[in-house]
């Protein structure tokens, strides 16, 4: 009677412990199983037993996170001073050794890509980091992943967000870009004229050398200006004219 009396709390006591021990794991997750401290195994999504006291779980996220890193003061290799904005993409590929290997991977991975910027932009003068912006990102991003790859961390992809540039440093690329528009303007212009002189000379030639061309030529300008009456037209006789006169006056 007592062993028939003690079997219900038995069995409510197993269901209790079984329910105390069920952990979920979800899709995106993996959990690092620990027995008395010791590493057991990864256990894959579901449901997990987990047994109190002797042994405990802890979950990792395995999607990608996107860490942003905050302004990072930086000196280029001709000695300016830049801050720079970058954005970090990784994801945990082995749980095991991002838990194992290091304490804390997301504070790891953010140190390591900082420190990693600041020497690669050090490398660059600032022409070089303002035009080669996704090669130095593909640098950082190779750099980190050696490194992270020790922690069981993948890094997909670095991307430098913003560079800012001190004022004075601002202005003075401005007045530069102003110079170099203004130069463009002073040869392209001098271009044209070199053009247009070599076009006068060879209709000068070509109205030398053709009887009655130069006279057809002022006839038409005069013809032009007098289209406006407020115009005083003051033109000249051409000398043949006068030599012709004379010959009569001769006579």
């Amino acid at each position: 009677m007592i062993a028939l009396g003690l079997s219900p709390f038995v069995l409510i006591a197993l269901v209790v412990l079984i329910l105390a021990s069920l952990r979920q794991i979800n899709e995106y997750e993996r959990g690092i199983l620990f027995t008395m401290g010791r590493f057991t195994s990864v256990l894959a999504p579901g449901w997990r037993i987990v047994l109190p006291i002797f042994q405990s779980l802890q979950k990792v996220d395995v999607r990608t996170k996107v860490v942003e890193e905050p302004d990072q003061e930086a000196i280029t290799k001709d000695n300016v001073s830049t801050k720079i904005t970058a954005v970090l993409y990784y994801k945990i590929t082995d749980a095991r050794k991002a838990v194992l290997e290091v304490e804390d991977f997301y504070s790891a991975v953010s140190q390591l890509a900082q420190t990693t910027m600041r020497n690669v932009i050090g490398e660059v003068d600032l022409d070089h980091l303002l035009t080669q912006r996704h090669d130095l990102a593909v640098k950082i991003q190779e750099q980190v992943e050696k490194a992270a790859h020790q922690w069981g961390l993948d890094v997909s992809s670095v991307e430098l967000k913003d560079i800012k540039l001190p004022e004075s440093m601002v202005r003075t690329m401005a007045k530069q870009a102003e110079a170099e528009r203004e130069k463009r303007a002073t040869i392209i212009n001098s271009e044209g004229e070199v053009v247009a002189a070599k076009n006068l000379a060879q209709a000068a030639k070509t109205m030398a050398h053709t009887p009655g061309a130069i006279h057809l030529r002022t006839l038409n300008s005069i013809n032009d200006i007098s289209s406006d009456q407020s115009n005083t037209v003051v033109f000249t006789v051409p000398l043949e004219i006068l030599k012709a006169l004379e010959g009569f006056k001769k006579k």
